[in-house]
C-alpha cells in the first residue's frame, strides 16, 4: 500500500522544497525529520549537497533517496547551484530551506507558504530564525531584532533572508538569482524585487532554529565577502563615517546594554572585538568593490 503523502506527491505538487546541505550532521537528521513531519504535505523535498564529507549526504540519502544529488567540492556557487535547482523540481511555489535551519513545529510549511496561496500580491515569504540554546548573546541580539515580530528589520533599509524562505515559482523563473555572486544572492534577488514595487513578507509564526558562532577568522571573511557583494547590489560607495564609525558606535552602545541587561558583563571584552570586525570587514568589502571598479 501507499501512503497517503505518497499519494499525494504522485502528481504535480503545489510546493516544491529545496535543501542546500554541506558538512551538516549536527543538523541535517532533525531538519529532514521535521520537514517531513509537517501538517502540509503537498510537497516534494529536492536536497542539492555540496561535497560533505562528514556523513551528511547520508542522512539525506536514507530520508530522500529518490531526489538528491551533489555537486564537487569546490563548485559551489549559490545562485548558479539554486537555479539549477529549480529546473529539477515541478511545484507552483518553490521553498528553500538550508539543512542546517530546523522546523520548530509541524506548522512551519503551511504558514511559510499561506501568503502565497492567499494573497496574490505576494511573491516571496521569508520566515523566523530563533538563535541555538548554545548561540553566542550578541548573536541572540542580532537574530531578535532581525527577525522576531518583525518591527525592527521593517525599518531598515533592506533586509531578507533566504535561509528559510519560499517564492513563486513563475517569479523566480522570470527573474532568477544572479549566478555570479558568491555571496549574498538573496539580498541581490529581493532589492531587485523591492525596486520592482514587488510585496515580499515576513511570516512571523513560520519557525525555524538557526545562527552561527563564527569564529573571528569566519567574521572577517564572511562580513568581508558580504559588504563587497552589496557594493555591487546597492551601487553606493561606503563613506567612512556614516556608513561604518557611526553606525558602528551606534550597535556597540546598543551591545553594552543589551549585554548588561542580560548580566553579560564578562562577555564584553569579546563582543567589542566581534562587532568592530564584523562591522569593519563589511565596510572593508564594499570599499573594495568601489576601488576594483575605479581600476577598471
Amino acid at each position: 500500500m501507499t501512503s497517503d503523502r505518497e499519494n499525494s506527491v504522485s502528481q504535480t505538487p503545489k510546493v516544491s522544497i529545496i535543501m542546500r546541505s554541506m558538512n551538516d550532521i549536527g543538523f541535517i537528521e532533525q531538519t529532514l525529520k521535521m520537514v517531513f513531519s509537517q501538517e502540509f504535505t503537498d510537497f516534494e523535498l529536492l536536497n542539492v549537497d555540496s561535497g560533505s564529507t562528514d556523513g551528511t549526504y547520508d542522512i539525506v540519502k536514507k530520508y530522500n533517496p529518490g531526489n538528491s544529488y551533489q555537486i564537487p567540492p569546490g563548485s559551489y556557487v549559490p545562485g548558479k547551484v539554486l537555479n539549477e535547482a529549480i529546473a529539477k523540481t515541478k511545484g507552483e511555489i518553490i521553498v528553500f530551506n538550508n539543512s542546517d535551519c530546523i522546523p520548530q513545529d509541524n506548522q512551519w510549511l503551511g504558514n511559510l507558504v499561506k501568503p502565497l496561496l492567499e494573497e496574490s500580491e505576494v511573491i516571496a515569504t521569508y520566515g523566523n530564525q530563533l538563535p541555538r540554546p548554545d548561540a553566542n548573546p550578541l548573536i541572540v541580539k542580532d537574530n531578535v531584532r532581525a527577525f522576531g515580530d518583525g518591527k525592527i528589520a521593517a525599518t531598515w533599509f533592506h533586509f531578507f533572508s533566504l535561509a528559510t524562505s519560499a517564492i513563486r515559482r513563475k517569479t523566480i523563473l522570470e527573474f532568477p538569482f544572479d549566478p555570479e555572486l558568491q555571496y549574498s544572492e538573496d539580498v541581490d534577488w529581493s532589492y531587485r524585487m523591492k525596486k520592482k514595487g514587488l510585496v515580499i513578507k515576513y511570516v512571523p509564526d513560520a519557525v525555524v532554529e538557526h545562527s552561527h558562532n563564527y569564529t573571528l577568522p569566519q567574521v572577517k571573511k564572511r562580513f568581508y565577502n558580504e559588504g563587497y557583494a552589496e557594493g555591487r547590489i546597492y551601487g553606493t560607495s561606503p563613506g567612512f563615517l556614516w556608513n561604518f564609525l557611526k553606525p558602528l558606535m551606534v550597535e556597540i552602545c546598543r551591545d553594552l546594554l543589551y549585554l548588561s541587561k542580560k548580566g553579560k558583563l564578562p562577555c564584553i571584552p569579546g563582543g567589542l572585538v566581534y562587532r568592530f570586525l564584523q562591522r569593519y570587514s563589511a565596510y572593508k568589502g564594499r570599499r573594495d568593490y568601489f576601488r576594483k571598479i575605479k581600476k577598471l
